[in-house]
């Protein structure tokens, strides 16, 4: 795996922070996966950009808008029309959906070197992304596997539920600094843990 050098180091200090007198109620982190892809299908032929992306991964998209799943190794949403991010712990996904995503069928952009994940997890995750973003993270209408694509200010967001209170956030790399520092502030009053 080629080591990129993360641009939250500078700011990414491990520990307990905020208010955790009554314990960490988020834990932040960054993620490191070998893959973001973003597939597009051309008009017509989104179900079998769908069909190729479970041939690659293994995961079934359900039908709609926002629809994803994930396992602890893969996970893919659909974030627009006919639009899908997937993300793989291993590097070389867009070498393998190269073979099943013909230039018929739609593209395939390797986004790997231009994101940055960020994931929260805890049982506040869903109350401090709410401070971020007008969407209603409940479970019932933000599943496991969902995934949405949003801004907070100027800062391109997309999220997945990958866990019942564990999100997984991709941002560009040149705002991910300024995104992380603002999330941690954002859960001060419930306590955090950076791991």
């Amino acid at each position: 795996m080629v080591e990129r050098q993360s641009p939250l180091e500078p700011a990414l200090q491990a520990g307990s922070h905020g208010n955790f007198e009554h314990g960490v109620e988020v834990i932040l982190s960054e993620t490191r996966p070998g893959s973001i892809l973003q597939l597009a299908a051309w008009s017509g032929e989104e179900k079998k950009l769908m069909a190729g992306i479970r041939t690659v991964t293994g995961l079934t998209l359900p039908d709609g808008a926002g629809g994803g799943s994930t396992d602890s190794v893969r996970s893919v949403f659909g974030f627009a029309p006919g639009k899908f991010t997937v993300v793989d712990e291993a590097e070389g996904l867009a070498s393998a959906f190269a073979k099943v995503v013909t230039p018929a069928i739609g593209t395939i952009t390797d986004l790997s070197h231009g994101r940055t994940a960020i994931r929260i997890a805890g049982p506040k995750a869903e109350w401090v992304l709410a401070k971020f973003f007008a969407i209603d993270f409940a479970l019932p209408a933000f599943p496991i596997g969902a995934g949405r694509s949003t801004t907070h200010h100027d800062i391109f967001a997309q999220i997945q539920r990958t866990d019942a209170d564990q999100f997984d956030i991709y941002v560009f790399r040149s705002f991910a600094r300024s995104f992380w520092k603002a999330l941690c502030h954002a859960s001060e009053e419930v306590g955090y843990e950076v791991q």
